[in-house]
């Protein structure tokens, strides 16, 4: 081979060269390193002298990273390559030769990922464990890798029937649980007097808590409409009793100004007939009109304390009216509350027996005819660059990174107590 054919050779090895370690750059610029990742080093060397590249083929090969985060290479020894990525360990390998060798340039050093450390599956998978990590690795494709969710071992036998009894149960409870939301709500509303009902959000998401808004709605206009009538009536009453009082006022002031008049007329004629110049008839027929002036007047008075006890029956039943629809409306709210409290703990009861039922029989969940989407919960442990290891929550589509744990849970539906 020509010295030229050799140059050429050459320029095209190390270009070759190059371009892995910059692809591995591109690749895997953001990437820390860890504990079971595979990694495959090149090394070469430009011979000026010789006009050829020299590969270090002693070194050049695949590599495990150690539990301790280091890398186990001839003439270097261990090189710790924990948190750094593989440009800094391609630096780290080509200034190590260098200084070791007592070279006079740095060789051409490049690392690249052959094997990404490995993520595991935990919780209800069908085939939890190890498994090979991918770039653009989700949730959901690492839960394919598993199997998908876990499915009864025993056929789910008794999983799916129990899973819909208790559903059925629990739906019946959580439509009952919505009317008394909406009652304690109107009587809340109710006790502050307001016109407007603040019903929860939850209700209006559904056609059901949209009519269930609508009825209490329409009966708490009823109530205040015929406790506005009551009480209007009992208003009105007062004040045709108020305005026969006047009336008897006002008689009894002219019955007393007759009566006056009566009584001055009747001591006259007491005189005169005392010296003989009326008759004894004529004080007779006076006295007789006197007393019964006297009986009209004490009539009128009756009538008109009758009149005021009547307004004072009406203004106490007005009083008690409220007080009674109060005493109501707290009653009806201590005892919403206390059916509430029961509604949750027996929602919380058939919540328990649905988890209880996926438990032994994941699949009973995903069955149509229940209706209902199984409760399916993901977490990612994960640990940072510093070393700390910590959960967060995911969805299907969350990133999943190398050494992760990914962990599902298939869980029947949560009470939420308000």
């Amino acid at each position: 081979m020509s010295r030229r054919a050799r140059l050429l050779r050459a320029i095209a090895c190390l270009a070759l060269l190059t371009m892995a370690g910059i692809t591995a750059a591109a690749a895997s610029d953001s990437y820390r390193l860890d504990a079971m990742d595979k990694l495959r080093i090149r090394v070469a060397e430009w011979q000026s002298a010789e006009g050829a590249v020299r590969d270090w083929a002693t070194i050049s090969g695949d590599y495990g990273v150690s539990p301790s985060g280091d890398v186990s290479l001839p003439f270097i020894g261990e090189l710790a390559v924990k948190g750094k990525t593989t440009v800094e360990v391609a630096a780290a390998i080509a200034a190590g030769l260098q200084q070791k060798l007592g070279l006079p340039d740095k060789p051409e050093a490049s690392v690249e990922i052959s094997e990404f450390r490995p993520l595991f599956l935990a919780g209800d998978v069908q085939t939890p464990g190890k498994y090979a990590y991918a770039p653009g690795l989700t949730v959901l494709k690492a839960l394919s890798l598993g199997g998908g969710l876990r499915r009864s071992d025993n056929g789910g036998q008794g999983g799916p029937r129990d899973f819909i009894m208790a559903q059925g149960n629990y739906d019946v409870l959580v439509a009952q649980r919505n009317g008394l939301l909406a009652r304690r709500a109107r009587l809340a509303a109710e006790t502050e007097g307001k016109d407007q009902i603040d019903f929860p959000e939850e209700l209006n998401k559904t056609e059901q808590g949209r009519k269930l808004v609508s009825d209490e709605s329409a009966l708490m206009a009823a109530r205040q409409k015929r406790l506005r009538l009551q009480l209007g009536a009992l208003d009105d009453l007062k004040k045709l009793l108020q305005s026969e009082i006047e009336t008897l006022d006002q008689k009894m002031v002219t019955q007393n100004r007759q009566l006056e008049l009566s009584r001055t007329e009747l001591k006259s004629l007491g005189e005169l007939a005392e010296k003989g110049l009326v008759v004894n008839q004529r004080i007779l027929t006076l006295e007789q009109t006197n007393a019964e002036q006297e009986g009209k007047a004490l009539d009128m008075e009756t009538a008109s304390l009758r009149a005021k006890q009547d307004i004072a029956k009406a203004t106490q039943d007005a009083i008690s009216l409220q007080n009674d629809r109060d005493t109501e409306i707290a009653q009806d709210r201590q005892q919403t509350e206390a059916d509430l409290r029961e509604m949750d703990l027996k929602m919380g009861m058939y919540s328990g027996l649905m988890t209880e039922a996926v438990a032994r029989a994941p699949d009973a969940a995903r069955n149509p005819a229940n209706g209902t989407a199984p409760t399916i919960r993901y977490a990612i442990v994960r640990t940072d660059a510093d070393g700390k290891t910590g959960q967060v929550s995911a969805d299907e589509n969350t990133p999943v990174l190398p050494g992760d744990v990914v962990k599902i849970e298939i869980a029947g539906p949560s009470v939420t107590s308000n």
